[in-house]
């Protein structure tokens, strides 16, 4: 039977139906799906093991892993390749749901971090401090980490006006974004040519040479992060109901929306901290993975899960593509997301 619950705004009254069994057959989709990415994550994962100088076939992978093989292999695998396999995942996963959570924000599908402008204020932090204080990289991380949240706040304070409306948030931090980006121009100009070539490889986004030093501070961030989440506790899809829906229901929405800005800015600056600024997968990962799902709103689980799916087939790719020569894992990215980009904004064209 049919559930009919109303909800009075004042003036007018919605009223919701709700279905068990349209509610039933979504969770289970959406468990379908997050099922199935997390083992074609697994299989990726395994592949990429196998890939290097040195390649491991994927069936050793698999007997190094269950603990079956001690040699040297072990080593290679365990050692060198597996802090990048994990940083991969936990970054993507960090990236899908800041862009889950920013697009809900904004209540739109462009509203993504990269696109706002936070990766460039990690970019700035991180170039200032290679020109200024020799770019380490506990100290280049530290400055994006820096930059970034510096940025969140400005943004968050010029697009601020009676509320945080998501199109003035996308809009000026469009406009931050083209400052910074003349700054960091002006920087590259002055600063030496060593430098200058370090900032530019920092500035694609790789995921080559990260150790296990880095995984976990990662993860700490990452559990920060999740632990907010719990304490604001599932809210977002209310948001984008509408302050009006949200106040009737007794929320808060100034108070939960800086909430959940805060703690997508976290995710995207420990993502770019450890990294660089990988861009388009905060963009991507929400929206495929709700046309997978077929949700309704916003789906953290479901966008983490395709980030780190993304991620780490876009490493795959970087290392495959020109093997031995390596590319950065953000030129695939970039060059995959461009693509959905245009398709994205040619869907958005038809439908107006």
């Amino acid at each position: 039977m049919s559930r009919l619950d109303t909800v009075d705004f004042g003036h007018r009254q919605l009223i919701v139906r709700r279905e068990p069994g349209l509610a039933l057959r979504a969770a289970w989709r959406s468990v379908v799906v997050l099922s199935i990415l997390g083992v074609a994550a697994m299989v990726l994962a395994v592949l990429a093991l196998g890939v290097g100088q040195y390649p491991v076939p994927p069936g050793q992978v698999v007997a190094i892993l269950l603990g079956q093989d001690t040699s040297f292999a072990s080593v290679l695998v365990l050692e060198w390749r597996m802090p990048r396999i994990l940083l991969a995942l936990l970054i993507g996963a960090a990236l899908g749901v800041s862009g889950a959570i920013f697009q809900a924000l904004t209540r739109n599908p462009l509203g993504s971090p990269d696109v706002i402008g936070f990766d460039f204020g990690a970019y700035t932090g991180a170039l200032i401090a290679i020109a200024a204080l020799g770019g380490g990289y506990y100290t280049t991380s530290i400055s994006a980490v820096i930059g970034g949240l510096a940025t969140a706040v400005v943004v968050y304070l010029l697009s601020y006006k009676n509320g945080l409306a998501g199109f003035r948030l996308i809009i000026v931090g469009i406009a931050v974004s083209a400052v910074l980006s003349s700054v960091c121009q002006w920087i590259i100009l002055k600063i030496r040519l060593h430098q200058a070539i370090t900032a530019s490889v920092w500035q694609q986004g790789s995921l080559n040479g990260l150790e296990w030093a880095q995984v976990y501070p990662v993860l700490g961030g990452l559990a920060v992060g999740a632990v907010l989440l719990m304490v604001v506790g599932p809210q977002l899809p209310i948001l984008q109901m509408g302050d009006d829906a949200a106040g009737a229901l007794g929320i808060r929405p100034g108070r939960v929306r800086l909430a959940y800005f805060g703690i997508g800015v976290l995710l995207i600056a420990v993502a770019a901290a450890a990294a660089g600024p990988i861009s388009f997968v905060a963009l991507a990962a929400p929206q495929l993975a709700r046309r997978l799902t077929g949700a309704p709103g916003v789906g953290l689980m479901s966008a983490a899960a395709m980030g780190a799916f993304l991620l780490l087939g876009s490493d795959l790719i970087a290392l495959k593509i020109f093997a031995p020569t390596e590319l950065p894992v953000g030129a695939v990215t970039v060059t995959l997301g461009g693509l959905y980009l245009v398709y994205l904004l040619v869907v958005q064209a038809r439908r107006r």
